[in-house]
């Protein structure tokens, strides 16, 4: 299939005398910011990635996502370092649709992979590709549970623009399923004084990162999981509640899309504010969603319920954090 108009303007950059080329972050928490990175850090990770998979020449790879953000750049750099196969469709929330051919390795958001497992022929295509990386957003339990049976190897990525993609993979299905993250080698990650992580990745990256992910290490000492954001913690009237830990709580009596954000308040400091959207009805109110006393830690409930015509997202599907407070605070005055 022909290359996407963003994925030739990609291969231009690639290929012309400059040793960096510019990429974005994701903006999930605020404006996306530009940063100058070096090609040859981008081979190295691609390399790595490639290594760990067992990835070699004349595999065939499916680019469907943009090459304006590093998952997108990345999949094209993997493609030429290892001298694979590169399919490109644009894209879509369904991005096996026109896909014929078998695939060897491809990379999805967790939007993209729900839709594909609605309609039994994708589902199938999607069953049968060896490498499944899915990054992008969190993976709930629940798209978790439809892949832990899949034949072939799935996996959730972690890492960021400024680890030029994921520096960690953990399985989501067959017997090495796991909620921890293992590092590729030549990574070492540590926890500072908030518990958040700290990345030393020197092949992709000159600096420590530190960031905003709370995490905990497993029994080995070197695995970890992420428990939330910094930046997502509501600290209401001396409690922290962490966003991303409310949300998966809520999230089996919630039959509408929604997200949990917050909002200032005289009294608590601050208060949970759940956002939802539902085309069919405008008028739920708190108590329709049917939140059992024992679902949530005390004083975890939100203090208000609004609804919204569009959940504030970024452009690769993650929730826009810093929307979505400015959004309840705006319908709330």
């Amino acid at each position: 299939m022909p290359a996407t108009e963003t994925t030739n303007r990609f291969l231009a950059a690639w290929n012309d005398a400059s040793d960096k080329i510019l990429v974005h972050t994701s903006g999930s928490t605020g404006k996306p910011k530009p940063l100058w990175v070096e090609k040859r850090r981008m081979l190295a990770s691609a390399r790595i990635t490639c290594d760990f998979l067992g990835l070699k020449e004349e595999d065939t790879a499916l680019l469907c996502l943009s090459t304006d953000y590093i998952a997108g750049k990345m999949m094209v750099v993997r493609a030429l370092e290892r001298k694979m196969r590169l399919i490109t469709v644009e894209p879509s929330g369904h991005p096996l649709v026109s896909i014929e051919q078998p695939i060897d390795f491809a990379a999805m958001v967790p939007m993209q992979v729900y839709n594909t497992l609605q309609v039994p022929e994708e589902r199938d295509k999607l069953m049968n590709i060896r490498h499944l990386i899915i990054g992008g957003g969190a993976i709930d339990d629940d798209l978790a549970q439809a892949l832990k049976d899949f034949p072939h190897f799935v996996w959730s990525t972690y890492g960021m623009t400024e680890t030029l993609s994921h520096i960690a993979l953990r399985r989501l299905n067959g017997a090495e399923a796991s909620s921890y993250y293992v590092p590729f080698d030549g990574v070492d990650v540590s926890l500072n004084d908030e518990h958040c992580l700290v990345i030393h990745a020197p092949h992709v990256c000159n600096e420590m990162i530190v960031t905003n992910d709370i995490a905990e290490f497993g029994p080995d000492g070197r695995c970890f999981r992420i428990l939330g954001r910094k930046d997502n913690v509501i600290c209401s009237g001396g409690i922290k509640i962490q966003i991303e830990e409310l949300e998966r709580l809520l999230k089996p009596h919630i039959p509408v899309p929604f997200m949990v954000t917050k909002v200032k308040d005289e009294k608590f400091g601050e208060v949970g504010v759940l956002l939802y959207e539902d085309s069919q009805t405008k008028s739920i109110s708190h108590s329709t969603f049917h939140i059992p006393h024992s679902t949530l830690p005390p004083y975890w409930s939100p203090r208000h319920t609004l609804f919204v015509d569009h959940l504030p997202m970024t452009a690769t599907g993650k929730p826009a954090r810093k929307e979505a407070e400015e959004l309840a605070r705006k319908l709330l005055e």
